[in-house]
């Protein structure tokens, strides 16, 4: 059986892959305010402009490629049982080749009904359009967690946590919770690593070993360290 290595990624890592998040200058969260965009309150009050700011997003998630960090994820699935947990909402895991992707905070490229969060449709192109609606008559909307809303697969998280040989934290602050907990759920005598370029105070994480690189630099190194 392979070891099981779980690898926790952040915004990091799709931003090199020129995917901007809301807190990059120059980036759509610039043109929007997040109270209008991206809570429920917002989808109550003004569908179309929510609609509108996803289908943005979405088009710029499906020009973006994947890059050498999230490819290094999918050659580690050699010799490691390799589970993903993300907090991006892009398919760029899925599109390198990796085979096991728990995405926290719901999926651009997917749709689901308003009244039946059980409802989750692939969207087929760029879009969801208003008037777009599921097998039970209401409006789609992105399968999103919008802030405000419940993280519906943090319980699985935790889980899959407590079952790693090797964790890895990739482009992430470690410092938006709950996701920033979930390092807390694995096996204290494990080695663990967290990748990021930036200057991140860490404390209180048995066995951390901090490699202070952006992700397509970091994420490549350790991996040829691990199949070694």
């Amino acid at each position: 059986m392979k070891p099981k290595l779980v690898v926790f990624t952040g915004a990091g890592i799709s931003a090199e892959s020129g995917i901007k998040t809301f807190r990059d200058s120059g980036g759509l969260w610039e043109e929007f305010d997040i109270n209008e965009v991206a809570t429920p309150q917002a989808w109550e009050k003004n569908q179309r402009l929510v609609l509108d700011f996803y289908n943005k997003r979405r088009k710029q998630v499906l020009e973006a490629q994947p890059n050498k960090a999230h490819f290094a994820l999918v050659e580690l699935e050699q010799k490691f049982d390799v589970q993903i947990i993300t907090q991006n909402i892009d398919d760029l895991h899925e599109r390198a080749g990796s085979k096991k992707v728990l995405h926290l905070h719901g999926e651009i490229t997917k749709s689901r009904s308003t009244v039946d969060s059980s409802l989750v449709y692939k969207i087929a192109g760029e879009e969801i359009k208003f008037g777009d609606k599921c097998e039970k008559g209401s409006q789609l909307r992105p399968h999103i967690v919008w802030f405000g809303e419940m993280v519906p697969m943090m319980e699985t998280a935790y889980i899959i946590a407590e079952k790693a040989d090797i964790f890895v934290v990739v482009g992430t602050s470690m410092a938006v919770y709950p996701a920033a907990g979930i390092i807390d759920y694995s096996p204290q005598d494990i080695p663990k690593y967290l990748i990021d370029p930036s200057d991140i105070k860490v404390t209180g994480i048995a066995n951390l070993k901090v490699i202070k690189e952006k992700a397509s630099i970091g994420l490549p190194k350790l991996a040829s360290d691990l199949l070694k």
